[in-house]
């Protein structure tokens, strides 16, 4: 594991003051352009798909859609964009979060989850964890069961993990990389 985590690294540029003056911006674009980094975190992600017997997995906007979308075909499962609210056509279910300056929501289709179906959720970093938390909402009023998180990066002195652990109820929090 210490030679994926080295690769990925590798190809993770720091980008100084974006998206604001005192932000250090992880940008993973060198990683996906990289097809031997990119199909090692595929890689790596679909091993935890299988560990987790996930029979979908749902990828948050927009980046968790680059990472899951190629997840859900090497483990030959489902995938479901969860969106922005307004993005999806037809009925959705909906949850609302708190951001640190104000709210957001977003929406999955109200048909792509059912009962029986574990849903891996996979995003590129794992922040506050606002958004994580609010998909496992909207994961479980779907009637479908949580089998986990995981995420390329896990920014660990911002707390995420620490909100989402009573909302996994016991389900898996994996982090590829922990900054």
């Amino acid at each position: 594991m210490t030679d994926i985590k080295e690769l990925l690294l590798s190809r993770i540029r720091d980008v100084a003051d974006y998206p604001e003056p005192g932000v250090m911006f992880k940008d993973i674009t060198p990683l996906l352009a990289d097809p031997a980094a990119f199909t090692a975190l595929t890689d790596a992600l679909a091993e935890i798909a299988a560990n987790t017997d996930a029979t979908k997995i749902v990828g948050l906007e927009a980046r968790g859609f680059i990472l899951g979308a190629p997840v859900a075909v090497r483990a030959g499962i489902g995938f479901i964009p969860v969106r922005k609210a307004g993005k999806l056509p037809g009925a959705t279910l909906s949850q609302a979060y708190d951001l640190e300056y104000g709210s957001a929501e977003i929406e999955v289709h109200a048909e792509d989850l059912t009962a029986g179906d574990r849903v891996l959720v996979i995003d590129d970093v794992l922040a506050t964890g606002g958004t994580a938390e609010a998909s496992i909402q909207l994961i479980r009023r779907a009637g479908a069961d949580v089998a986990g998180l995981a995420v390329l990066m896990e920014l660990g002195f911002l707390g995420g993990r620490a909100r989402l652990e009573p909302s996994l109820a016991g389900a898996p929090l994996e982090s590829l990389l922990l900054v």
